[in-house]
């Protein structure tokens, strides 16, 4: 039987496409009404559809998740307009491009850690109040296998993530008491426009052919881990790094 999350309000971030809008879509078919958020308005929209489709209740937030007023102002209208927010992912990035470090200047330094960390930061405490006055909720947010590996290239990339895994844990810890559990999925190389724009064809063929499972991971495949951290079944699980990656990466204890 699948995971539901009946009854439930879910705010994604970047979910116009790739990872955002395959998390919104399932989550929509077990049961949760989703607030979906991007910079862009055509695939926010399109994304909102599909909930539609789905048969739950879909708003579209369209904001730049670096102008924290107005982002957070947002937050608030949305969440007055649906009565709640259960459910936060962490969602919103931008790729790291396979930069060396000779190659990251301030800008492009500043828009990863704006976006990542500094986006995920308040959107999170813009839906901390109504979690806490309802002493639950739970908040999945968007690692990567550089945080946990490391990287090559992009060490902004793997940094900022690395950051948000750093989140994970503290936030964990900080709002347990309120029954707000706070875990990380920290997906492999998957199939999406933004990894498909920094890598040829061939190269996405040849990594997939070294994984352990015989096969790259799917925006899918990430999708199941963040509808089973969001929902009721995990009560039990907060602080955690969840690592759908066909093998490629293996840590812990």
């Amino acid at each position: 039987m699948a995971v539901t999350l009946e009854g439930k309000t879910a705010l994604i971030t970047g979910a116009g496409g790739g990872m955002g809008r395959s998390h919104a879509v399932l989550m929509s078919e077990r049961g949760a009404d989703v607030i979906v958020h991007d910079i862009k308005e055509e695939g926010a929209f399109e994304t909102a559809e599909m909930v539609h489709t789905n048969g739950q209740k879909a708003s579209v937030l369209i904001a730049d998740v670096r102008d924290v007023p107005d982002f957070t102002a947002k937050i608030a209208k949305a969440e007055a307009d649906h009565g709640k927010i259960d459910i936060l992912v962490n969602n919103a990035g931008v790729s790291g491009n396979k930069l060396a470090i000779e190659d990251i200047d301030e800008a492009v330094f500043d828009q990863m850690f704006d976006i990542q960390v500094r986006g995920s930061f308040f959107a999170t405490k813009a839906v901390l109040p109504g979690m806490k006055a309802r002493n639950s909720g739970s908040i999945v947010i968007i690692s990567s296998i550089y945080a946990m590996g490391g990287s090559d290239f992009a060490s902004h990339y793997a940094a900022a993530k690395a950051a948000l895994s750093g989140f994970t844990k503290a936030w964990a810890r900080e709002f347990a008491s309120h029954k707000i559990r706070v875990n990380a999925v920290a997906p492999g190389f998957i199939l999406t426009g933004m990894t498909q724009g920094s890598n040829t064809p061939e190269m996405i063929e040849e990594r997939g052919k070294k994984m352990p499972l015989g096969r790259l991971t799917n925006s899918q495949d990430i999708s199941y881990a963040v509808a089973w951290l969001a929902s009721d079944e995990t009560e039990m699980i907060t602080g955690q790094v969840i690592s759908p990656n066909s093998g490629e990466v293996i840590v812990g204890y």
